[in-house]
């Protein structure tokens, strides 16, 4: 598709623009999510919805028909167990044909599909099928032993269980069922998906994500990610999480595009070897995985091209070293998009769109949203200031979100949702991130968004990944603290530490320098890979109430 201009879309840009070419059903009347997202391109039988490679290296493929098929023998399946509309399914499954075919027929069965991160221990698995009131869960045999674990566990079937577990046998059970269902309908407000927060910030929450939100992830490929047809496209995040489930699974397919799966754990030598063996065009993570391919840049030959098109980065800001690092030694642009699970995306730097860009920022609303920043008495600031952002509910049309499923508290005011993300007003519309409202570091009456020391350290050649957060401290009310990985062959010291001070100092100010450096073999993160800067904030106030 041409490239359009940015300002042509937004403010008003309305469903009734998009449902027609996005969509094949009807949300007021009813859809499934199935038809919208599998059924519908499996007349075309050799169309393919999933490429796929396994843990030994072998590989494979799923057509939209056969995805199709074996979906309906799972809705069969959950029909016959008295599952349907409105229960939840859960995966806790890793990236196979197996786990697109249990998403696929429950959503077909129109009951709501729950993700399950492989990763999860079984005090995390037992909290989401507590509080989603889960009727059935799918997994295999490595991650049985999680859920024996837990004492009141929904039933369980298994994909190739070992033969000691006893447990219901996926495979055996489908080949039972028919190929022919009749999918069942849902409306605009009804749910498909059970998420749950990151847990970023504390306890993770419970959150629904209805049919309409499929406009919204409609949006978000056509024009910030920028699929076309003839790209082959891999989004590298996890089912298990929002960014992987939305983009890699519902997002791609819902365009009638194919998506891929690597069932092997991250390193840079196998991110390159799937982006040479599959011809990947599109490329989507997390700024976690270009970080570390940046740090690991002697693993790329100088005069290496693999033909991207295009890359994205989402679920943290995407420093300016790394972005500018990929542009040259990736050789694509490469954009940040900005959101959470209880929205999608809704602030993003598009590759469909024509703007303005600058260096470091999160871009701007997404067609369809009103973004706004906040003071602290809920007024939308001017431009050179700096709020919490928010969305204008009532001038954002593809808004989707209602509230969490447990009381907790409301992250609405007013006509706003409230992110709990600082950000920077630019002048033409666009925003670039500060750090979370409790991330902010006021030192000595300055407020200090932790994401420009962060990005700060990075630019020294020693630094892989950096936290920075506030330490009690009696005479300034709180001094920064970094806390540092460093790359492979450089050794922690103080002489090291120094230099670091020293560069943030001359780069940013005085006051925003990191006092303290304390170095680390690896920063607390989210299974999703955000850094978990509430559990250094907690290892540097255990610091201080050591010392008293």
């Amino acid at each position: 598709m041409s490239v359009m201009e940015y300002s042509s879309f937004f403010p008003d840009f309305r469903p009734a623009m998009l449902a027609p070419q996005a969509l094949h059903g009807d949300l007021e009347k009813g859809l499934n999510v199935c038809d919208e997202v599998c059924d519908r391109w499996a007349t075309d039988t050799a169309k393919i919805a999933l490429y796929y490679q396994a843990l030994d290296g072998t590989s494979g493929t799923l057509t939209f028909a056969e995805l199709s098929q074996q979906a309906a023998r799972f809705a069969n399946y959950l029909t016959a167990r008295g599952i349907g509309k409105g229960d939840r399914v859960a995966g806790l499954l890793p990236r196979g044909p197996e786990l697109l075919i249990v998403i696929m027929g429950t959503l077909k069965a129109g009951a709501v599909y729950q993700p399950l991160f492989t990763a999860f221990g079984p005090s995390a698995i037992d909290y989401r099928l507590t509080q989603a009131g889960t009727r059935l869960v799918v997994t295999n045999g490595e991650n049985y032993p999680k859920l024996e674990a837990i004492q009141t566990c929904p039933p369980i079937i298994c994909v190739d269980p070992l033969d000691a577990q006893g447990v219901d046998d996926f495979g055996q059970l489908m080949a039972q069922q028919s190929t022919s269902f009749t999918p069942v309908l849902i409306t605009a407000d009804e749910a498909f998906l059970q998420m749950f927060t990151s847990g970023t910030v504390g306890k993770a929450k419970a959150v629904t994500i209805p049919a309409k939100a499929l406009l919204s992830f409609y949006v978000y490929m056509k024009y910030a990610i920028e699929l076309q047809e003839q790209d082959s496209y891999w989004n590298m995040a996890d089912p298990g999480w929002a960014y992987g489930l939305y983009y890699a699974v519902i997002g791609p397919l819902l365009l009638g595009h194919s998506t891929h799966f690597n069932e092997a754990g991250f390193t840079p030598e196998s991110t390159y070897q799937m982006i040479e063996k599959y011809g990947i065009s599109n490329l989507a993570a997390a700024p976690t995985v270009y970080r570390m391919l940046m740090a690991n840049d002697d693993l790329l030959p100088a005069a290496k091209s693999f033909g991207l098109r295009v890359a994205s980065s989402a679920g943290e800001p995407l420093n300016p070293e790394v972005l500018n690092w990929v542009g040259r030694r990736l050789d694509c642009p490469v954009m940040d998009h900005y959101g959470q699970t209880e929205t999608g995306m809704t602030c993003c730097n598009f590759h469909a769109l024509a703007h303005s860009k600058r260096i470091g920022s999160m871009g701007y609303a997404m067609p369809g949203y009103r973004m706004v920043a906040l003071d602290e008495a809920f007024n939308e600031v001017a431009a050179g200031e700096t709020g919490q952002l928010a969305v204008d509910v009532a001038a954002s049309s593809l808004f989707f979100f209602d509230g969490y499923g447990q009381s907790v508290k409301s992250p609405f005011h007013g006509q706003y949702y409230l992110t709990g993300d600082m950000v920077l007003c630019h002048e033409d519309g666009g925003f670039s991130f500060t750090g979370r409202d409790d991330d902010i570091i006021t030192t000595a009456g300055y407020r200090v968004g932790p994401a420009d020391v962060e990005s700060c350290l990075l630019e020294h050649p020693a630094v892989a990944e950096s936290g920075v957060v506030a330490k009690p401290d009696a005479k300034r009310g709180a001094i920064i603290k970094a806390f540092v990985v460093l790359k492979a062959h450089y050794m922690a010291s103080d002489a090291l530490a120094g230099e670091l001070k020293t560069l943030v100092r001359n780069r940013l100010s005085t006051h925003a320098f990191p006092r303290e450096i304390t170095f680390m073999e690896a920063l607390p993160k989210t299974p999703s890979g955000k850094i978990q800067r509430f559990i250094l904030r907690q290892t540097a106030e255990a610091e201080v109430a050591e010392m008293a």
